[in-house]
């Protein structure tokens, strides 16, 4: 019976951990360096622990990409989108020369 049990239990935990429903967006930060700007698809390459993604720039953000240093490191704030590639909602620069350090979602600062 006790094997059961545990059994039971595990495949519970899994079912609840595993897969997670999810009704709204969330927001998740990132921070990391710029490792490349693709200005024709509107999109930066940046990383976390090890994995490299990309993050889609909003039309707002789009007037700034030529602003971004490559190799400076940055807070990022996106919006995690399941099937698409997150949505930057802001950023910040801890390093590195750009005239916009500080990204609102609307404006440059």
């Amino acid at each position: 019976m006790r094997p059961f049990v545990a059994a039971a239990f595990i495949a519970l935990m899994m079912l609840i951990l595993g897969s997670p429903l999810r009704v709204s967006a969330e927001e998740k930060a990132f921070y990391s360096p710029v490792i490349h700007v693709d200005k024709e698809n509107n999109r930066i390459l940046i990383s976390q622990l090890g994995s490299v993604f990309w993050v889609e720039l909003p039309d707002a953000a789009k007037p700034h990409m030529d602003k971004l240093p490559v190799s400076g490191l940055a807070d990022f704030v996106v919006e995690m989108r399941p099937g698409q590639a997150p949505l930057l909602k802001t950023w910040k620069f801890a390093s590195g020369e750009t005239p916009c350090k500080y990204f609102d979602g609307k404006d440059c600062r």
